[in-house]
């Protein structure tokens, strides 16, 4: 493990899942988590837990994986089952890097990632971080403005940097202000890469089953994953209804819930202090 004065190095690797190249980054050691991102345009690992990954690699191994379709991962999702295949490939991982099980953190799709991942194979994971995950209650109320922002992105006009910087000033964080232009600008280059604007990662479902299907509240085996969880869910969420969080923990059987006050969509990078704290302190079993 690494002592509280080292600055942890970052390691990373191209990884063989299935014909599918998926990019991983890793610092530190010990218990292993997996950080999974969120499904915004031009979003990847590296840079979605840019505030995260150095404090969490003081005590654990983590690592970030760039989800397919993003980043420096192969694009191309299913999109008949898209939960399912990010579950897929994300447990690949686990299998190239020899792991049995490990805690898991995700934000927004990382989450429902995450979240799918456990409900189909729950002895693969070992405590499990969600942040204002997605495909909670989604066909029980129309989508939000700002999960509109999002899908709308690729459609119309086609992507474009004000699109861009009004869904992440707009509708991802509570303060605007906050966010430095070169956030956007590099997020914005990424998100016209020619393969991403081909196959864009993120769309609406394709079909009613596909809509079901991304709808964790519709699972039955929600009510019996045991999995030890944490839900931290902005109260400004603008994106995904905090209401879901309050879904989830009335719910599963072993779900704690921390509504974060004057926080959006991006609790790990707005409140980067308090995220850390508290997903270090529930995945080592301080709670």
């Amino acid at each position: 493990m690494t002592t509280s004065t080292e600055v942890p190095a970052m390691r990373e690797r191209l990884l063989d899942i299935d014909g599918k190249k998926i990019f991983v980054a890793e610092a530190g050691e010990g218990a292993p988590v997996l950080l999974l991102h969120g499904g915004g345009p031009g979003a990847s690992g590296v840079s979605n837990y840019s505030r995260n990954i150095t404090e969490l690699a003081m005590e654990f191994r983590v690592v970030v994986p760039d989800l397919p379709g993003y980043g420096r991962s192969g694009k191309g999702v299913d999109l008949a089952d898209p939960f399912g295949a990010l579950a897929s490939g994300i447990r690949g991982v686990l299998d190239q890097l020899n792991l049995e099980k490990a805690h898991f953190v995700g934000n927004s799709y990382g989450g429902a990632c995450a979240l799918r991942l456990a409900l189909d194979t729950p002895q693969r994971v070992d405590r499990m971080v969600l942040m204002g995950p997605g495909g909670i209650g989604t066909t029980r109320a129309l989508p939000t403005p700002g999960l509109n922002s999002l899908l709308n992105y690729y459609t119309g006009d086609g992507p474009s940097r004000p699109k861009l910087e009004k869904f992440i000033r707009d509708y991802l964080v509570f303060n605007a202000a906050r966010i430095p232009d070169s956030i956007i600008d590099a997020r914005y280059q990424d998100s016209i890469a020619p393969e991403v604007v081909a196959a864009p990662p993120l769309r609406r479902p394709t079909s009613l089953r596909a809509l079901w299907k991304m709808d964790f509240t519709r699972d039955k085996r929600l009510d019996r994953l045991a999995v030890p969880t944490l839900v931290l869910w902005g109260a400004e969420d603008k994106v995904n209804r905090p209401s879901g969080g309050r879904m989830l923990a009335g719910r599963m059987p072993d779900c704690d819930l921390y509504e974060v006050a004057n926080t959006g969509h991006w609790v790990q990078w707005e409140r980067a202090e308090l995220f850390n704290r508290l997903c270090a302190d529930f995945l080592a079993g301080r709670r």
